[in-house]
């Protein structure tokens, strides 16, 4: 299951994602993110399960600016791993 919830709180808008990210809700969570005006902080805390074009797509949002809060350790590793592979690094993972 994939869900999305917007929050609003003063000027900063939080969009709490819930379940598995997969490469099909990536669409859709773009979307949302850009439907919010100003870059929203991603809170991640229920997410239980991404695959690796979420993880290439969460990355792009941190490049972009984009918060993202309560990002489990396994997720985080993968995303280093990920930049590491991408700036030819392999050998450091």
């Amino acid at each position: 299951m994939f869900r999305i919830d917007k929050r609003l709180d003063c000027s900063e808008t939080t969009l709490r994602i819930s379940g598995r990210i997969q490469s099909k809700n990536v669409p859709e969570l773009r979307a949302e993110i850009e439907s919010c005006g100003s870059q929203p902080c991603l809170d991640l805390e229920e997410v239980n399960l991404v695959d690796r074009a979420s993880v290439r797509f969460l990355i792009s949002c941190e490049a972009e600016g984009i918060r993202l809060l309560h990002c489990r350790p396994y997720i985080r590793e993968w995303m280093l791993r990920e930049k590491l592979q991408e700036a030819g690094h392999p050998d450091e993972l």
